[in-house]
């Protein structure tokens, strides 16, 4: 972060300053993260108020602290009406001060991998700030524009959401350069209420652009008729794996025996063969999309080739363990959606061996979510999984419609999975695990990567 005056936050924020003036060096919501020169924000959420922390925020080091309420503390005290809305507006003047080239992105599924893919490639051509993590909400995305500062070349800023107006908001406080929505697909319809309200929602990143800025839109998943308006006057560039009329197409895809997906890259600079350093050929789509956002901003097709084939794997996103020579895990399971659940799917079929698909279920769905379990079980059932285990309520249609098994708690299923591996030891085995946050599905994982490490 920059350098800032409280005096000079007062005219950005709308505050009352109450002490005496200092430097800040950095911001914190959060009392066990408190560095020397730093502003401690007061958040209020649904479950907690952290102005009852603000004298531990003092002890720990705090130079100033963000209130909505004056409070009695040894250190000055910015007075502000909001400091949600006020950390936002923060990060935005932060992020403008630095004048920095700046990609947002969102989408149903996969951003943070895109996000990931990006910030490998144009890492090699200068120092990218990009989201940690995912920090991707309306607390989160501020933080991350507080981490700007001069020195950096690109941004890379992913928007997450779960009800409508949440990006609209994010997306004024990036004032990106060029934006992009990955996909649209069924998830948090608890949120946005129906397919129309995801495409509705995931289409408010567009409205951050300026006239003729550069729109990014996968053919194969948009927003039809939801995005003219707003897409009307933008630089419109497509990508697709199905559509060989798109700006960036992918021909000639190839799985490795690993799983990890090779294909001609067709772009408008020319074509270059890329060879992905994650597994999935969903991956390909996330490759096409970040390939578009990166040459927009000035990376060579040599920089993509690059960046994509060096790119670490992120954790619980499609991290492939070989956990004995003849037990690999595949851990999936930071979060779900129906696609990505499909995508999984398809994944794992492309393994040898025993195969095992180990789903939990799916969140926020709302009064879709059985029949869109039950149509993750259909994709899946052709397969014919040697072992299908689901857990969660919603989550026993997709065991049911694969006549697999399903588990009312972890215990009992990670007791399962090493029973029946060691009944057929002299056998090779790919376990995929997969499942919503809320799931809890990383215990499986880890339990699996513990008992064999």
């Amino acid at each position: 972060m920059i350098s800032v005056s409280l005096s000079t936050l007062v005219d950005v924020l709308d505050a009352t300053l109450i002490g005496d003036d200092r430097i800040i060096n950095s911001v914190s919501t959060d009392t066990r993260k408190i560095e020397a020169g730093s502003l401690f924000i007061a958040i209020v959420g649904d479950r907690f108020d952290a102005h009852d922390f603000v004298d531990t925020a003092s002890e720990q080091g705090a130079s100033a602290v963000l209130v909505s309420r004056r409070l009695d503390v040894s250190v000055p005290q910015l007075l502000v009406k909001d400091t949600k809305l006020a950390l936002g507006k923060l990060g935005a003047w932060v992020h403008q001060q630095c004048d920095i080239p700046t990609i947002a992105i969102t989408g149903s599924c996969g951003k943070t991998t895109v996000k990931e893919m990006v910030a490998s490639i144009l890492s090699n051509k200068g120092n990218v700030l990009f989201t940690a993590g995912n920090f991707n909400n309306d607390i989160g995305v501020p933080l991350t524009l507080l981490r700007s500062t001069p020195e950096y070349d690109f941004a890379v800023i992913e928007l997450g959401a779960n009800h409508i107006g949440e990006i609209a908001y994010t997306t004024q406080l990036v004032q990106p350069d060029i934006a992009m929505v990955n996909n649209v697909a069924a998830a948090h319809l608890e949120g946005f209420g129906s397919m129309g309200g995801v495409k509705q929602a995931k289409g408010e990143i567009y409205q951050g652009l300026t006239a003729g800025s550069p729109a990014i839109v996968n053919l194969d998943s948009h927003g039809e008729q939801y995005w003219e308006a707003v897409l009307a006057d933008k630089q419109v560039t497509t990508f697709s794996v199905k559509e060989s009329k798109a700006d960036y197409f992918a021909s000639n895809i190839r799985l490795s025996e690993t799983g990890e997906a090779s294909f001609n890259l067709q772009t408008p600079q020319g074509n270059v063969d890329v060879q992905l350093g994650m597994i999935g050929q969903h991956n390909v789509a996330n490759a096409l999309a970040a390939c578009a956002l990166s040459l927009f901003v000035g990376a060579t097709l040599e920089q993509v080739k690059l960046g994509l084939a060096q790119l670490g794997m992120v954790k619980g996103r499609v991290e492939v363990v070989e956990l004995t020579d003849s037990i690999k895990l595949i851990d999936d399971s930071y979060n779900a959606s129906v696609p990505a659940m499909k995508a999984a799917a398809d994944l794992l079929n492309s393994f040898d061996g025993i195969r095992w698909l180990i789903l939990g279920y799916m969140a926020e769905l709302g009064e879709e979510s059985l029949a869109l379990h039950r149509q993750v079980g259909e994709h899946a059932a052709p397969f014919k999984f040697e072992h299908v285990l689901t857990f969660g309520d919603d989550a026993k249609a997709i065991s049911d419609v694969c006549h697999g098994k399903h588990f009312s708690n972890h215990e009992s299923m990670i007791q399962y999975i090493e029973q029946q591996l060691v009944k057929h030891d002299t056998q090779t085995h790919t376990l995929l695990v997969k499942g919503a946050n809320s799931a809890g599905m990383s215990k499986v994982a880890t339990a699996l990567k513990e008992k064999y490490s």
